[in-house]
């Protein structure tokens, strides 16, 4: 009976996963701005078989949990929808390829993460790889850049620490029972570690100018150390608190006094009076926002994609003028409600549960940073918003990250049992 509900409400969810599409689609046959029919029937063919298909695939696969491959697969071909009418509606192949390949590595995310042990024992590799991205950054992105162009795609290497960095920071509390005496202090290494590798990223993002991507490390570090504190059996006096929060007050007065120019003009510049200038973007796409309204113009009819960055660092306001706000706040709310399934199949061990917790903030910061700087409620960062954005590193990197987290919540424990050997009197009787 138990396993007939489920398939019912399964079946249920991908009816409306498809209606939910349908109606998006429609909306662009009945109002889109398109010259060319065919381009609609082909986006439409192609979100709508891509369920089907995904369905079938999702449901030859053994799992504890289904709500993470259904929630994924709507926010991905909405994202799809979007990103397919810009300016006027097309058929956005290289979108669709970011889709497969996220899906392809959400996949990969969460069979490589869902046994605790085995990911814990390879975290030497996770500090190796860090140091090998941080090389390949320092060598081949240019100078003091991010990104590594291959003539029409170009990819961001930083972007792939962020899951590398989640798995540093997350721990058993086996690792954190493990203490050693270093001079008259019972430290923890595995903390000390991750405390070094937190501040070799940081010095990388500043000495590539990439300050945007400094909360989200910050936030995955800061999330750790709360980890940390709230374990069992651990044991942290309030002076302790004190001062690390004293500590993370006084390195942000630092970084905002000896930041480089151009950030310190973000902080105080005025974006009406310097639109041809500084606050050309964010000028435009606080119009965009309040010309497209609650309902937006229709699919097509923006003028935000005559502006850089409207599909990825102002997604956020290109999305609003032509849907309206109501649509792009539900599909915030949609990622929020992914992230929320934690909170539906808790994490059954501590490990999955400081990834859960990792992966989390980095969503969270990455979403409210895109969309603060889109509204002008802080500094334009240029940080992409997840799954929305265009770009395939992004992508790629965002759904890794989902697998690690539905890994969480569908684990696999192995444990070695040792067989008994039989007593001597047992094998003569």
């Amino acid at each position: 009976m138990v396993k007939e509900k489920k398939k019912l409400n399964y079946f249920f969810i991908r009816l409306l996963i498809l209606l939910t599409h349908s109606i998006l689609l429609g909306t662009i046959y009945l109002n889109g701005n398109y010259t060319d029919i065919m381009e609609v029937i082909k986006l439409s063919a192609v979100v709508l078989t891509s369920d089907i298909i995904y369905f079938i695939i999702a449901g030859c696969m053994e799992q504890d949990t289904y709500t993470v491959d259904f929630l994924l697969i709507l926010i991905m071909n909405i994202s799809m929808i979007f990103q397919s009418c810009f300016g006027n509606v097309h058929f956005n192949l290289k979108h669709f390829i970011t889709i497969v390949a996220g899906m392809v590595t959400y996949h990969i995310g969460y069979y490589f993460t869902r046994n605790s042990f085995k990911s814990e024992k390879l975290k030497p590799y996770y500090y190796a790889g860090t140091i090998l991205l941080i090389g390949v950054i320092v060598l081949f992105t240019g100078s003091r850049s991010m990104w590594i162009d291959f003539g029409a795609f170009s990819i961001q290497p930083s972007e792939f620490m962020k899951p590398l960095f989640i798995l540093i920071c997350a721990t058993s509390l086996y690792k954190q029972q493990d203490k050693k005496k270093i001079w008259y202090f019972m430290v923890t290494p595995n903390n000390l570690a991750m405390f070094a590798m937190a501040a070799v990223i940081f010095g990388l993002q500043w000495w590539c100018r990439d300050l945007g991507s400094i909360p989200t490390f910050a936030a995955v570090i800061g999330c750790a150390i709360i980890n940390r504190m709230c374990y069992p059996r651990a044991k942290f006096s309030k002076k302790k608190i004190v001062f690390l929060v004293v500590m993370i007050l006084a390195a942000a007065l630092v970084a905002i006094k000896f930041a480089p120019g151009y950030v310190k003009d973000r902080l105080y510049v005025d974006i009406w009076a310097h639109m041809d200038g500084n606050g050309y973007q964010q000028s435009r796409a606080l119009i965009a926002i309040a010309e497209g309204g609650w309902l937006g113009k229709g699919p097509g009819f923006g003028r935000l994609y005559k502006v850089a960055a409207y599909d990825t660092d102002i997604v956020f306001s290109a999305v609003s003028e032509e849907w309206g706000l109501l649509a792009v706040i539900l599909f915030v709310v949609l990622i929020l409600l992914l992230l929320a399934t934690s909170l539906i199949n808790t994490p059954r061990c501590y490990y999955h549960g400081t990834i859960a917790v990792g992966v989390t903030a980095v969503f969270v910061v990455q979403m409210s940073l895109n969309i603060f700087g889109s509204c002008n409620l802080i500094p334009f960062t240029g940080v992409t918003l997840p799954f929305l954005s265009n770009g395939g590193t992004s992508m790629v990197t965002s759904a890794f990250l989902v697998g690690m987290l539905k890994a969480s919540q569908s684990p696999v424990f192995v444990r070695n049992i040792v067989a008994k050997k039989p007593d001597k009197s047992e094998k003569r009787g």
